[in-house]
C-alpha cells in the first residue's frame, strides 16, 4: 500500500516505461500470439492493460482515459502505444493531485472498500503479472524481449 504519493509516482514511471517497451516490441503480424489457442494473446493483453489502467484509475477517483468495456483491441500496435502513452500521462497528472492523507481514504474498489493507495499497488502488481505473461509470448513470437525488471538474454552480450 501507497502511504506517500511520491512513492507511486516513482513506481508507476518505472512500471509504465517496463510496460511501454513491451507494447514497443509487438508487431501488427503477432498481436494474435497466445501461449494456447483461445487465451490470451499479446494484443488482448496490451489492450487489457490499457482498459485496466483506466477502470483502476476509476475507483482511485482519478481521470484516466481508456477504452470502453465492450471496445475491441485495436489491430495496430500504435493504435494501443497511443492509447497506452494517454494513460501513463494521465496517471503522472492525476496523481500529481493527490494528498498524501488521501492514499489513505477509502474508496470503492472491485471488490468493495480500499484503501486508495492499496487500490493503487494493485494497479502496479497487475500490470507486472500481465508484462511477465506478455515477455513470455514475445520470446515464442519471435521477438525481442526487453528488460522488465532486469536484462534478458537480448540484453546480454
Amino acid at each position: 500500500m501507497y502511504r506517500k504519493v511520491e512513492d507511486f509516482l516513482e513506481d508507476w514511471s518505472a512500471s509504465s516505461s517496463s510496460a511501454l517497451r513491451v507494447f514497443k516490441e509487438l508487431t501488427n503480424d503477432k498481436l494474435d500470439q497466445s501461449i494456447v489457442e483461445g487465451h490470451s494473446t499479446l494484443g488482448w493483453l496490451a489492450w487489457h492493460l490499457v482498459g485496466a489502467g483506466a477502470a483502476f484509475g476509476h475507483f482511485a477517483g482519478l481521470q484516466i482515459p481508456g477504452p470502453g468495456r465492450d471496445q475491441e483491441a485495436p489491430t495496430d500496435v500504435a493504435e494501443i502505444v497511443d492509447a497506452y502513452e494517454q494513460v501513463i500521462e494521465a496517471y503522472k497528472v492525476e496523481a500529481a493531485k493527490l494528498t498524501d492523507e488521501a492514499l489513505l481514504e477509502e474508496v470503492n474498489g472491485f471488490g468493495g472498500p480500499i484503501a486508495r493507495g492499496k487500490l493503487l499497488r494493485a494497479v502496479v502488481d497487475h500490470q507486472t503479472h500481465h508484462l511477465g505473461q506478455m515477455t513470455v509470448l514475445l520470446r515464442q513470437a519471435g521477438l525481442t524481449v526487453p528488460g522488465v525488471m532486469g536484462p534478458t538474454k537480448e540484453m546480454q552480450s
